[in-house]
């Protein structure tokens, strides 16, 4: 199948190339989780606020009385005064910083699980037409950004905005007159930062897209080393993870820019008023209209009120990338499966029957150019072995995907037990089916617990049996911790033979009715392959099984053996009756037999 990667210019020709500070609300339901805690930090804040507030109080009364008063141990209490202060708003910042932070790790924790439980029940096309690379980059990287945002961002802006507003409402008390030459300012310097604001967020948004893609690169670059290596690709991957890196760090200078110059047209803006404030009140002083200590007190507070201007440019800046990081994770929340459970399930027969029926099915696979299957009638009774053989592409394991329904048929339908599959819950259809894949997927972990995965709530006896059974443990005693032994990522250090085995103990530990084999013996030599086929054999007994084999020799003793060629089904029989026949299967045999025979007569 092939799979088509979402590029940069597609996502900027969606309506969401430009995320606003509007998507941040998909964060609300997973913050008012918490509200004891959310509680608690705006507590903190409003304290600390207030703290910083009253600094600027303090030092007005001394300026204006301690110096002159006789008593020197006034100035004495002022500054015992503000160390309480500096006191409580040191406590209240420590007690903020903890919440805050605790709240962003929580509430990230909870985004990450969300998602990789949405992306979990996605159908098999979504996978088909999406970069696993792309995936992981939403749930680290974009996850980290609204970690910090929600852990530091928001709350530095609440922070800020608190201030802002508690520093400009005194300078309104201290001099009415002067607050009104700050407050006329304050367009002039927020509506410039809020244009800078949107190219910030523009940019970043192509800058994480860009980097998601190079996250695709060395994903797939990594999993599939050993195969780059023996094709002599490094240097290859390498120029081209460079070239996405490289273009993934112009989008970032980009935004830096922009954010730089965010900053400082804020910044220059702010203190240019404050420059202009003093100046004026510095006259004031001068012809008796204002004493220096509340003179001295505006100024705190106007530099309060700039600092706070100054610092929510930056948070502006900030956001804008967080909106990014929001958005691409609230797409991924946002995408409906084309292959869900029902709203009003049926439940299968009890007890399980085992019987299987393809009626009319058609299908085309989502990112494919043409239909795959054309119009294919085929049950499958209780207790039958049916096997399919056929050349390359014929949509054999074609049939297997939907019999576990990772896809629904284009038309027709799938039956199971008498039920169409769309009517039940996908668990309850997967739960009576078992699947030896012929490429086994092998996580870290144990042998144990690669066997596991087959029944997760399975005792170890059970687990073991299965291991025994599938002659797991033949090759386990030689590694150092036998069935214990932590195997490599993918199972690299195994065998293609010992990773079929272990596919074959999850179906024996699963224990389903229906039994679907993908070439389940194809990587074993000749005294593995006899072990393995007795195993197997006690498998299939009393269960319906499907079996996918290009080697004939495998499928002799099947009740009924189905031929497939572009899609269709073009012949069905018995081994004998379909080499009577002469066609297909006849072709096919002949081939394998006779050339197997030359091979042996060749060795001996």
């Amino acid at each position: 199948m092939a799979r088509r990667r979402r590029t940069t210019s597609e996502t900027e020709g969606t309506g969401t190339a430009r995320p606003r500070l509007g998507t941040l609300k998909m964060l609300t339901p997973y913050v008012a989780r918490h509200r004891g805690r959310l509680a608690l930090a705006a507590g903190a804040l409003t304290v600390a606020a207030a703290a910083t507030l009253t600094i600027p109080l303090a030092v007005r009364r001394m300026i204006d009385l301690g110096f002159g008063a006789d008593d020197a141990s006034f100035i004495d209490r002022y500054f015992g005064m503000l160390v309480v202060i500096v006191g409580v708003l040191a406590l209240a910042s420590a007690a903020r910083y903890y919440l805050v932070t605790w709240l962003g790790e929580r509430v990230v924790a909870d985004l990450r699980a969300d998602v990789f439980a949405h992306v979990a029940r996605l159908d098999a096309g979504f996978f088909d037409r999406t970069h696993s690379g792309e995936i992981v980059s939403r749930l680290t990287a974009d996850a980290t950004q609204i970690k910090s945002a929600v852990g530091t961002t928001i709350f530095s802006a609440l922070r800020n905005f608190v201030l802002c507003i508690g520093a400009i409402a005194m300078m309104v008390v201290t001099s009415p007159g002067l607050s009104l030459l700050v407050i006329v300012a304050i367009p002039v310097i927020v509506l410039p930062l809020y244009g800078f604001a949107r190219t910030v967020r523009r940019r970043s948004r192509l800058a994480q897209d860009l980097i998601a893609e190079a996250s695709s690169d060395a994903t797939e670059a990594i999993g599939a080393m050993r195969a780059l290596q023996a094709f002599r690709g490094e240097t290859d991957a390498t120029t081209r993870y460079r070239r996405r890196l490289e273009a993934a760090f112009e989008a970032l200078r980009g935004a830096t820019v922009a954010r730089a110059a965010l900053t400082a047209v804020g910044v220059f803006l702010v203190f240019s008023s404050v420059v202009a404030v003093l100046w004026m009140g510095a006259n004031d002083v001068l012809t008796g209209q204002m004493s220096a200590g509340t003179l001295g007190q505006f100024v705190l507070y106007a530099v309060f009120a700039a600092g706070t201007l100054g610092e929510l440019s930056q948070v502006g800046g900030e956001l804008a990338q967080t909106a990014g990081a929001a958005e691409r994770l609230g797409e991924l929340l946002a995408t409906v499966p084309a292959v869900a459970d029902p709203r009003e399930p049926r439940a299968l027969p009890q007890p399980p029957q085992g019987r299987l029926a393809f009626e009319g099915v058609a299908f085309s696979y989502p990112t494919g150019d043409g239909p795959t299957l054309h119009h294919i009638d085929l049950s499958v009774a209780p207790g039958e072995t049916v096997a399919i053989v056929g050349p390359s592409g014929a949509g054999k394991s074609t049939l297997f995907a939907l019999a576990l329904r990772f896809y629904d048929p284009t038309a027709g339908r799938v039956v199971l037990d008498g039920v169409d599959l769309r009517e039940v819950l996908l668990a309850d259809v997967r739960g009576r089916i078992a699947l030896v894949p012929q490429d086994t997927v092998v996580f870290a972990g144990t042998i144990l617990d690669n066997i596991r995965r087959g029944r997760p709530d399975a005792d170890a006896a059970a687990v073991r049996a299965a291991a025994i059974a599938a002659r797991v443990d033949r090759f386990a005693e030689a590694l150092p911790n036998g069935l214990d032994t932590i195997v490599g990522e993918r199972g690299q250090t195994l065998s293609g033979g010992e990773r079929q085995r272990l596919a074959i103990a999850r179906a024996l530990l699963e224990d389903a009715p229906i039994l679907l084999l993908d070439e389940a013996t194809s990587a074993h030599d000749a005294e593995s392959e006899a072990a393995v086929q007795a195993a197997l054999e006690k498998l299939k007994a009393g269960r319906t099984t499907i079996v996918i084999a290009h080697r004939l020799a495998t499928v002799l003793s099947a009740d009924r053996i189905v031929v497939m060629d572009g899609g269709r089904i073009v012949e069905t029989g018995t081994h004998r009756e379909l080499v009577a026949r002469g066609g297909l299967y006849a072709r096919l045999a002949r081939l394998q037999f006779e050339t197997g025979a030359a091979a042996l007569g060749a060795a001996g």
